[in-house]
This record gives C-alpha cells, sequence and structure tokens, in this order.
C-alpha cells in the first residue's frame, strides 16, 4: 500500500533507500491537523504520547521530546530533556536545548535540579546570563530540600536522571564563577572556580577542566601567564578525559596565545600541532577549530620568517570553510593575513586585511590582551600613516602617563610605537623611552620573554640618540632572548635602523651569531616595488602604474580608463603618491619618481 501511494505521489515521502520508512509531506500533516476537531485533537494528543513512547523505547530522545512537546505533556518532556541534555552539550547542540527551555514551563523546570543546572549550563556556554543567578538559586531550593528529607526525594521535587545529581553542586560553583567573570568579579570568580575543585567529584572531568580554565582566564587577565597556562593546560587535558574533544581545540588557542607572549616559538607550534593530530585522529566532519589551529600556525611560521609555510596554513585555513572554524577565526585569520601581507610587501593589501579584521571581530571568553584596533594601528605606524594611527589613541584612550596593566601592555606598548615613529619623524626629543622602560621593567617582572623580546628591540631604537653601548646592551638581551625560539620578523620588521644596529652587535661580539643569521634575513628579502631608502613607505603596484602615465600626456579620466578603476580610485592612489613622495604636484611627483629612479625600476 505503502508503494502503491508513493508511485501515485499521494504526499508520502520516503525516508530511506530501500523504502522501508516514510512520513507523510509536511504540508500535508499540517493540513490534516487543521481538519481536526476538539474531539479529534484530544485523540492526537494520545497518539502523540505513544509516539513518544515509541521513539524512547528505540533511543530517538529528540523525536520523543518533540512528541511530548506537541502533546503538552511537558513533565514527560522535562523528563526526556533531563536524561538527554547532557549529551546534547557535548555535541554542541544548544539551539535545540534552546528551543525546549521556551517551551518548558517555569515551575517543571524549578523543581528539578539536575535538570535546572543543565539549561543554566547552556546559557552560560552562550553566554546568555540574565536570569542565571536566579536559575541558581531555584537549583540551591531542590538541593536543600532533598538534604533536609536525608538525601531521599522529597514531594515536590523530581530527578529523572540521579547519575548527574552529585555534579549538581559543583555545578553551581561553576556557573557562578563565570557569571561573576562575566561581570569583572574576577575575585568572586576566582573563589567560585576553587571551590569546584574542592567539591566536585573526581570523575566530574567536565566541571573540573570548566573550572580550571576559568582560573586560566582571571590569572591570564592579571598578567600571570604561568598560571594561566597551567590551568589552561589542566583545562584541556580534562576536556580530553570528559570526551569534549571539539572543545580542546578551542582551549589550545588560549594555551598557544600564552606561548607567544612568553616568547615560547616551539611551545606554541607543538600545541597547534598537537590539536591538528586530535582533530584528525575523530571520525566524521573535521573539528570545528581545526582552521583555526592552521591560522596559529601561520603566526608562529611568520615570526620565525618562514613566509611561505606561513601562506599555505592560511590557504588551508580558508579552504576548511567557515564551518571549521570558532567564531574567533574569521578576525583573527584577517590579522595573520594582514600582517604577511605586510611582510610580503602587498601594503595595500595589508590594510583591507586588518580593516576587514576590525569589521568582523567576535568577542569570546578569552581577555582581549591584544585588541585588533591596535594591531591596525600598528600597520598603519609601520607604513608612516601617523595622522590616522594617532586617532586611535584619542579613541583608545590611551596616553602614556597611565598606570600600567598586563590588560593594556600591548595597547601601550602600540602607543609607544607611535610616539617612537612620532620623534622620528620630528627630529623630536624620545618622548617614547619613559613609557618602554616601564613596559620593559614590567614585562620583565612578570617573566613574559616575547614582551621583553619586543620592549628590548624598541628601547634599543629610542636609545640611539644617547648612544650606541646604550642601545647595544638592550639589543643584545633581546637578541639573547630570541635565539633560543627563531625569533626573526619582530627585529627586520624594524627595517635599515634595525639593520645597522644588528652589523654593529655582531661587529662587537654582542649575540654575534644571531646577529648575523637576523642580518642575513634582511638580504634575503625581496626587493619591494617602489621602495626607496629615502621613503617611509612603499609605492603599491597599482600606485606605480598611476605614477608611470601620471608621466605621459594623459588627463586624470583617461588615466582611470586606462587603468580601468574609477576616477574616484585614480583621485585616492594620486593623493597616496604625492603623500609618500613628498609632493603635491603632477609635475614635481614625476620629478621625484625619476628622482629616485623609480620608474627604471618598474620597467626592470
Amino acid at each position: 500500500m505503502l508503494e502503491a501511494l508513493n508511485r501515485a505521489n499521494l504526499f508520502l515521502v520516503p525516508l530511506d533507500d530501500r523504502r522501508e520508512w516514510y512520513r507523510y509531506h509536511h504540508l500535508f500533516a499540517d493540513v490534516l491537523e487543521t481538519q481536526l476537531d476538539a474531539d479529534a485533537r484530544e485523540r492526537l494528543f494520545v497518539l502523540r504520547r505513544r509516539a513518544s513512547d515509541w521513539y524512547e523505547a528505540r533511543g530517538e530522545r529528540t523525536e520523543a521530546i518533540r512528541h511530548a512537546m506537541a502533546a503538552e505533556d511537558f513533565e514527560r518532556a522535562a523528563e526526556l530533556i533531563e536524561l538527554a541534555i547532557f549529551g546534547m552539550q557535548k555535541l554542541r547542540q544548544e539551539l535545540t536545548v534552546r528551543a525546549w527551555m521556551r517551551a518548558l514551563p517555569g515551575a517543571i523546570v524549578r523543581k528539578r535540579p539536575v535538570l535546572g543546572i543543565a539549561l543554566a549550563g547552556v546559557l552560560a556556554s552562550v553566554g546568555e546570563f540574565e536570569g542565571l543567578e536566579e536559575r541558581l538559586r531555584d537549583v540551591e531550593r531542590a538541593l536543600a530540600a532533598i538534604d533536609g528529607a536525608g538525601g531521599a526525594i522529597p514531594e515536590g521535587v523530581a530527578v529523572a536522571d540521579s547519575t548527574h545529581l552529585p555534579r549538581v553542586p559543583g555545578l553551581v560553583e561553576l556557573y557562578r564563577a563565570a557569571l561573576s567573570q562575566a561581570r569583572g568579579e574576577l575575585a568572586a570568580g576566582v573563589r567560585h572556580a576553587e571551590r569546584v575543585l574542592e567539591i566536585a567529584p573526581a570523575d566530574d572531568h567536565l566541571a573540573r577542566a570548566a573550572a580550571a580554565s576559568l582560573l586560566g582566564i582571571a590569572y591570564w587577565s592579571e598578567g600571570e601567564l604561568e598560571l594561566a597556562r597551567a590551568r589552561w593546560t589542566e583545562g584541556r587535558d580534562g576536556l580530553m578525559r570528559a570526551g569534549h574533544v571539539a572543545d580542546t581545540l578551542g582551549v589550545s588557542v588560549a594555551i598557544a596565545d600564552i606561548d607567544l607572549v612568553l616568547g615560547r616559538l616551539r611551545e606554541a607550534e607543538q600545541v597547534f600541532e598537537h590539536a591538528l593530530e586530535v582533530s584528525a585522529a575523530e571520525r566524521g566532519p573535521v573539528l570545528r577549530g581545526t582552521a583555526d589551529m592552521h591560522t596559529g600556525l601561520a603566526m608562529v611560521l611568520r615570526e620565525r620568517n618562514e613566509l611561505g609555510a606561513a601562506r599555505r596554513h592560511l590557504l588551508t585555513s580558508a579552504e576548511l570553510g567557515e564551518g571549521a572554524g570558532l567564531p574567533q577565526n574569521p578576525y583573527r585569520w584577517r590579522v595573520a593575513d594582514a600582517l604577511l601581507k605586510q611582510d610580503e610587501g602587498d601594503l595595500d593589501g595589508a590594510r583591507v586585511s586588518i580593516e576587514e579584521a576590525v569589521r568582523v571581530y567576535a568577542a569570546d571568553f578569552f581577555p582581549n590582551v591584544r585588541p585588533v584596533a591596535a594591531t591596525r594601528v600598528r600597520i598603519l605606524v609601520a607604513q608612516g600613516r601617523l595622522d590616522e594611527a594617532a586617532r586611535w589613541q584619542r579613541e583608545a584612550g590611551v596616553t602614556a602617563d597611565d598606570t600600567l596593566s598586563y590588560m593594556r601592555e600591548y595597547e601601550h606598548t602600540t602607543l609607544a610605537r607611535l610616539l617612537l615613529a612620532q620623534d622620528l619623524k620630528g627630529g623630536v626629543g624620545a618622548r617614547a623611552l619613559p613609557l618602554l622602560r616601564r613596559l620593559l621593567e614590567a614585562a620583565e617582572a612578570g617573566s613574559r620573554d616575547g614582551s621583553v623580546i619586543e620592549l628590548s628591540i624598541l628601547v634599543a631604537l629610542a636609545s640611539r640618540q644617547a648612544g650606541i653601548d646604550e642601545a647595544l646592551k638592550h639589543l643584545g638581551r633581546s637578541l639573547s632572548l630570541a635565539a633560543p625560539e627563531g625569533h626573526v620578523r619582530v627585529f627586520v620588521n624594524e627595517g635599515p635602523a634595525m639593520e645597522a644596529l644588528l652589523k654593529a652587535a655582531a661587529k662587537r661580539q654582542i649575540g654575534a651569531d644571531y646577529a648575523n643569521r637576523l642580518l642575513a634575513a634582511f638580504g634575503s628579502a625581496q626587493p619591494k616595488p617602489g621602495m626607496h631608502p629615502d621613503l617611509i613607505e612603499a609605492l603599491s603596484e597599482r600606485e606605480l602604474d598611476v605614477l608611470r602615465l601620471l608621466g605621459s600626456d594623459l588627463g586624470g579620466p583617461e588615466i582611470a580608463r586606462e587603468l580601468a578603476i574609477s576616477e574616484n580610485t585614480m583621485r585616492t592612489h594620486t593623493k597616496n603618491i604625492y603623500e609618500k613622495l613628498g609632493v603635491n604636484s603632477r609635475r614635481a611627483a614625476v620629478s621625484r619618481a625619476e628622482e629616485l629612479q623609480l620608474l627604471t625600476r618598474r620597467k626592470a
């Protein structure tokens, strides 16, 4: 009969290739349901309950819950959800659970401590903290009633999944810790997280891992990076024991980020590679977060000056698709792409990528210790766009006289870079040096070797006016820390001034072996089109095309047509050319380009 109905196209939809399972077309089912009168509707509820039982008996709990909800049998639905919800959390099915939460009457949830704490966990995991404290209090009231009954389940309280009941007190503390951190109450967050580790059962790997990770966030925010890394590692290992393999990838990002600030390129690389091995061992779809591991490896390889390998990892990350990345990967990928393009000499591409990174930025539970807006400013400073960069200082409200904290170390170092560039351009006093010395002292006190390397380099550059000996003292410090890990770009990106200092260091046998290795990296860099020692910033390929035609008889609109660009884009390129060459007319631009042999280089 079913086969005949299907052949006749009478509203049936086959559900398998063997034609053993069918359902009505959804639209036909909806039409039938609207035809039911009141008596038949009550019968429908009976059928829905039978369907729920049927699915539950066959282990298809999600369908069993759907039919119980449709039958308005909310007590049964709550019981089934309680039995299913912890497994669904492992599979990150928060959207489905939140839909059930909206349908369940509050009174039914309040008397179920196991269900209540699981629903609280779903809210905390997606950052929805409104109403969370009230749910936790409901759970505590139910637990108190059970304690008052000597551990029995008293009237007015319901527990379907008693295996999870011992976990509930620890989970209450866990979600209070998350709530405290979301409110910026770090001390309270630490107190609640430590309480979890005291009372959670030894085999509750998930709660203990989450508590360790929350402590990792708190220590990270305070600049206690060794403690933070230890807690994050504990959290990652606990997640593996709990079977939450996908979540370990997000934690790996945190561990590797800390390694980079500590200057440990090799350990960061190992963290990312281990995570990729874990991902590859899983069957089924690519784990979410796999793309982030490739983005992270690109950043490590870029710092080692392995630009080709870094680019390949970025391409792999992009090819894996959006589903293989965490919500933060779109902006982290663009930051990495921008920095890599800057290294490759694609200055326009670097600006486009970093602007896009600012646009798609997505926050998470990690402390925002490396704001993407500050990275944008670093790119602007490196390209000589100091006026644009100065606007950030006003908007961010960061000054050289601020009280220093690890949370703003990256921003204050960015400000120091801006001040140093302004000092060099204006020929004024070393305004950056006092801030840099304070930052260096704080980074050394915190054993943040990655920060110490960068800050020692900047202090060396800022100290040149005080004499070469002072500059080389700080450069020697950065060389001794950088050599074991293979840091390269942090030196090379400082340009000719750093190259000169490295030559002086090599001559005086100050970290000579590594200084010579770095000098070779300067020598191996490909000459960038449109670059000249007298220019602060190179002309892009397209700007060179425009400059070449500025030397012809073509007018502005004709040049735009020749290059297949809009007149507005043509005017923008022309303005950039004038700024980079330090001229204010077409004739002067062509004359300056001939003087610097830019057009000859282009033809070659």
